[in-house]
């Protein structure tokens, strides 16, 4: 068997077969492997000699076995002198310890070079960010008429957005998607927007209604409410919009980034979206009251989107809110409406008027003004119903509802209270007895 020689540190970790295995387990047992010792173990094992010899060099090679020599072994002797008289087993981890440390030490080393490297392509990125709004003023001297220019990501972003909003003079518009923001976006944004208040600017947004039951949400814009913002709610918006001074937009890229809007047609599209939206949205309010009257304007805009027959994935994400939420308020709909599947409900709506877009909640003062009519107004009768699905009485409006609806816009199901709750136990049974 040629001398060992000491393990390369750089190579890679031998690998191990079931003979080198056996030996290892084989001399751990024993506490020492000697070259006499070498034909027992090849015995004990069921190993050829030449196998125990090859997996001494494997073995080796791991740092799973330590050379001992003789102490009056000559030093400068060559090979012929270097001999081993024994091998002591290691244990793995002390084997790992001395064949990978140096490899390890190495890859440390390359990881804070490589740290270094990005420090340094982050500190110049940064410093050409800060070119951008110089070049972004170049381009509106250059080009008057109007641009539209794309910011590469969220820090040239930001670096425009406080700029802009810095200059700003008159009045900031903002659109925001989603049930709720992250508390660390709120925290940066609520300083700025307080200066921006309190140098008079004038400062309007839109949110989505599931924003009225996010509690940092809400705080938010309770806080700039009372700082003089206006804040009002919409089943859906757009996904982001920023106006700044009637001549800046803001819109979010596919690539991450934004869009940057000068061009003046565009612009004033965008400002007519965002008024017609600001007419038929809700102003921002707390309270029991104020997140029921919520509650209903989303649920019927559930049931318009059930009609269209969007899954419940889709609706909660249009309306931004969890699915969990979405799919309970799609249960109580199917209750209410007495229908037994999605399809069945979205059927039954459409029949019953109620897919119709929610009326806006604060109308322009024309819409509110009396309508004079030129022929006469005939009393109202009562209207016929169908029956009564839980009894067979004939259904009969209310004299005070002249057009066969209920106060909340519904047409009467049911004769009376008594046959209403009449029809929910025998729907609650009946579902009983289908899970059993």
């Amino acid at each position: 068997m040629e001398p060992g020689t000491g393990p390369d540190p750089t190579a890679d970790v031998p690998a191990l077969d079931s003979a080198a295995v056996t030996l290892y387990r084989w001399t751990v047992v024993h506490e020492r492997l000697t070259p006499a010792t070498l034909a027992q173990a090849a015995s004990e094992t069921d190993l050829g000699l030449p196998e125990c010899e090859a997996a001494v060099r494997q073995l080796t090679g791991a740092c799973l076995f330590q050379e001992l020599f003789a102490d009056d072994a000559p030093a400068d002797g060559g090979p012929a002198g270097r001999r081993p008289v024994a091998w002591q087993p290691v244990s793995p981890q002390a084997a790992t310890a001395q064949l990978l440390s140096e490899r390890d030490t190495a890859l440390r080393a390359r990881e804070e070079a490589l740290r270094e490297q990005r420090r340094i392509v982050q500190q110049q990125r940064d410093g050409l960010a800060a070119l951008v709004p110089v070049y972004l003023q170049a381009r509106q001297h250059a080009f008057p008429q109007g641009t539209i220019d794309r910011l590469p990501d969220k820090f040239a972003v930001r670096s425009l957005l406080a700029d802009v909003i810095d200059s700003c003079r008159s009045e900031v518009l903002v659109s925001k998607h989603g049930g709720s923001f992250p508390p660390a976006a709120l925290r940066e944004a609520l300083p700025r927007d307080l200066a921006l208040l309190d140098r008079g600017v004038r400062m309007r947004s839109l949110y989505q209604h599931a924003t009225r039951f996010d509690q940092p949400t809400r705080v938010h814009a309770e806080q700039l409410i009372e700082a003089g913002a206006e804040i009002r709610t919409l089943p859906e918006v757009l996904p982001q919009l920023i106006i700044v001074d009637g001549s800046l937009a803001l819109l979010p890229a596919s690539s991450g980034g934004a869009l940057i809007i000068r061009e003046p047609d565009l612009l004033s599209y965008l400002l007519t979206v965002f008024e017609r939206d600001w007419e038929n949205a809700t102003p921002f309010a707390s309270g029991p009251q104020a997140a029921h009257d919520v509650t209903k304007t989303m649920k019927q805009s559930i049931l318009v989107l059930l009609a269209k027959g969007l899954k419940d994935e889709s609706i909660a994400r249009r309306l931004g809110i969890s699915l969990r939420t979405c799919r309970r308020h799609v249960s109580d709909l199917l209750d209410s409406l007495g229908a037994h599947s999605r399809f069945e409900a979205g059927v039954v709506a459409e029949r019953l008027g109620l897919t119709s877009h929610p009326a806006p909640a604060t109308p322009p003062v024309e819409a509110r003004e009396p309508v004079r009519t030129a022929a006469p107004v005939r009393a109202a009768a009562p209207v016929r119903a169908a029956a009564c699905p839980a009894c067979g009485e004939p259904l009969t409006a209310p004299a005070s509802s002249p057009d066969g609806q209920r106060p909340g816009g519904r047409p009467p199901r049911y004769c009376s209270p008594r046959c209403r709750s009449r029809a929910y136990r025998t729907r609650q049974r009946e579902g009983a007895n289908r899970v059993t």
